[in-house]
This record gives C-alpha cells, structure tokens and sequence, in this order.
C-alpha cells in the first residue's frame, strides 16, 4: 500500500507540471491533464487513509505518533488543496505565487513528518 501511495504522489507531481506547462502555453489539454489529476487526488486521498487505517495500532502504541499522523495527514490534503489552487490560478493567468509557496510549506511539512519523523520512514540522520 505504501508503494501504491508513494507512487500516487510521483504521478501526482507529474501531472502538476504538465498540466502547468500546458496551462502556460494555453493549451486546451491541459484541462484534459488536470481532470486526471484530480482522478489521483482520489486515489492518493484512499491509500493515504488506507495506510493510516492498517497502521493504526502501530500509530496507538508509540507515545505521540498519532497527533503527528494526523497532522500529517491535514498537511497532505493542504498540499492537495494547494495544488488545486495553483492550477486553477494559472488556468485564469492569476497570479500564482501564493499557492506556490502554501505548496511548498505544505509539501515540506508532510515530507518531513513522512520520511523523518514517522515509523516507516527513511531515517537520513542517525
């Protein structure tokens, strides 16, 4: 299920930018590519919550891990939400800097709870 979320969220990124770089260029596809998108915000919204539901007792057992989960978790739907917003912003030709930078926040809080701090992560320091 992890590789299934995992790999969700890399389709999910591509998608981004070719949906971006289409919208940039008015390209009617990029409508096309954005309603794709949003058909892997589904997926990537059930095997998030998948993951959380098959974990759960690992999440109860550990001192606070749970509050980080679902903090986690908030933070991958603002991410969701930022890059919906910074689609339809540059589909208007609005400007777009502060969904960028929500995204950014947002997209760093989830990969550092992710990867760092959550069991099954990647351990970089120590």
């Amino acid at each position: 299920m992890t590789h299934l979320h995992i790999t969700a969220w890399v389709v999910g990124l591509i998608l981004l930018f070719v949906s971006y770089a289409m919208y940039k260029n008015e390209s009617k596809a990029g409508k096309i590519v954005h309603m794709i998108l949003r058909l892997d915000y589904l997926l990537i919204i059930i095997t998030g919550f998948l993951l959380f539901i098959n974990n759960i007792a690992v999440y109860t057992n550990s001192a606070g891990i749970l509050g980080e989960v679902i903090v986690k978790m908030i933070a991958g739907i603002w991410v969701i939400g930022a890059l919906e917003m910074l689609l339809i912003k540059t589909s208007k030709s609005k400007p777009a800097k502060s969904a960028w930078i929500q995204l950014i926040i947002a997209f760093l809080i989830v990969l550092i709870l992710g990867f760092g701090r959550l069991p099954f992560g990647v351990q970089f320091m120590g």
